[in-house]
């Protein structure tokens, strides 16, 4: 089966939106981790006065995750499945949240300019069709010495996280989305991961886009060695960017 892309992968996530929540609760810790990865940005003061782009932000989980740990934060969230989006926004919210519905390649046409003081990625590289092309944008949206986090389904390269990986999709997750109809998404899933980068390659990809002080963070519980959180820096103006 190929990978889902585009106006395809918007489609599934739109049919797989209503029941998108119910299997994120049964992954043990999901929510926790990316509290975790939002406060590997590094911001101060729970960011106030600081804006925030949450790229891919699904049904809000990841939104959440930086509500909380940034209270103070101006966030914009963007999704490309219109489904998604809208049970984000039903969700009740301390503050506003600015929601857009756009592809990630698309931000400027649907007037997501920055400059931001940071943006989050949470599981989303892996299912964009140029993720080279979406980290350059990245870097051009992102304030002089803005913080990058790519929380990310990235395996750490050894046989024995792989091998959980495959035993958890296909002894649970890929059963339970066929049985609610949304299949063909984590099978696309599930292999969007297997054919990524290991969490080495992934920070070495945000170091080829022009990133700076890049670090590799593991997670804890089931996923370690699956899921990781790459931290990177803008470099200051005039310097750094990818092409240079």
């Amino acid at each position: 089966m190929p990978l889902l892309r585009d106006a395809d992968l918007a489609t599934a996530f739109d049919h797989a939106a209503r029941s998108y929540d119910t299997l994120v609760a049964a992954n043990p810790g999901y929510h926790a981790h990316l509290r975790r990865s939002a406060r590997r940005l590094g911001l101060l003061r729970g960011g106030a006065g600081l804006s925030v782009l949450d790229l891919g932000c699904g049904t809000g989980a990841s939104t959440a995750a930086l509500a909380t740990v940034l209270p103070g934060a101006d966030i914009t969230a963007v999704d490309a499945s219109v489904g998604i989006l809208r049970r984000a926004a039903r969700r009740p919210w301390p503050r506003p949240v600015r929601f857009v519905h756009a592809p990630v390649e698309r931000l400027a046409e649907a007037d997501v300019r920055g400059p931001f003081d940071a943006v989050f990625a949470a599981y989303l590289l892996r299912n964009t069709a140029d993720p080279d092309a979406v980290l350059a944008s990245v870097l051009r949206l992102l304030a002089p010495h803005g913080r990058l986090a790519v929380h990310e389904y990235a395996l750490s390269g050894r046989a024995a996280h792989r091998a959980v990986w495959r035993a958890v999709c296909g002894g649970l997750v890929l059963p339970v989305a066929t049985l609610l109809g949304d299949g063909p998404l984590y099978r696309h899933l599930w292999r969007s991961v297997v054919t990524f980068d290991t969490a080495a390659q992934l920070g070495e990809r945000a170091r080829r886009a022009g990133f700076e002080q890049v670090r590799v963070l593991p997670l804890p519980g089931w996923q370690t060695g699956i899921t990781h959180t790459v931290v990177a820096r803008r470099p200051s103006a005039g310097g750094g960017e990818a092409g240079e």
